[in-house]
C-alpha cells in the first residue's frame, strides 16, 4: 500500500466515523449527554440517601444512566461497529422504557418513587421514549448514507 492510498484509507475511516455526529446525530449526542447526566446524577443521590425507599426504581434510574452513556460514547466514537452496537443499544432502551413504563402504569405499587423510565419517561418531558426510536431511525439511516 502506497502513503497515497494510506491516507485516502484514514480519511475514509475518519469519514465513516464522523458520519455518526453529522446533522441530527448531532441533536442526538447532545441529547443522550444531557440524559446521562440527569439519570446518573439523580440515581447517585437517591441510591446514597434512600436506597431502602425504592431500590428496583433507583437501580433502575443507575441502569438507565449506564445505557444513556454507552450509547452517547458509541455515537461518538463513529464507525460501523460502534454504530451496530449503539443499535442495539438502542433497542434495549426502548423496550427497557416500554416495559417499565408499562409496569409503572399497571402496578403503582412495584415503585414507591419513579424512575427514569416510569410512565414512559413523563418526568423527562417523555423524551425517554421518544430518543431510542429516534436514535434507531437515524443509526439505521446512517449505515445506508
Amino acid at each position: 500500500m502506497t502513503s497515497g492510498e494510506a491516507e485516502v484509507a484514514v480519511t475514509e475511516r475518519k469519514r465513516t466515523r464522523s458520519r455518526l455526529i453529522s446533522g441530527p446525530g448531532t441533536l442526538l449526542v447532545w441529547l443522550y449527554g444531557v440524559m446521562v447526566v440527569g439519570a446518573v446524577s439523580r440515581s447517585v443521590y437517591q441510591i446514597a440517601t434512600e436506597f431502602d425507599r425504592a431500590p428496583l426504581a433507583y437501580s433502575l434510574s443507575a441502569v438507565a444512566g449506564v445505557v444513556y452513556g454507552f450509547i452517547t460514547y458509541t455515537l461518538v466514537r463513529g464507525g460501523e461497529t460502534a454504530r451496530k452496537a449503539a443499535l442495539v443499544c438502542c433497542a434495549a432502551e426502548l423496550v427497557g422504557v416500554l416495559t417499565v413504563g408499562t409496569w409503572t402504569l399497571v402496578d403503582r405499587s412495584a415503585f414507591p418513587d419513579a424512575t427514569v423510565w416510569s410512565d414512559y419517561g413523563m418526568g423527562y418531558l417523555f423524551i425517554p421514549v421518544l430518543l431510542p426510536v429516534s436514535a434507531i431511525y437515524w443509526l439505521r439511516k446512517a449505515r445506508t448514507a
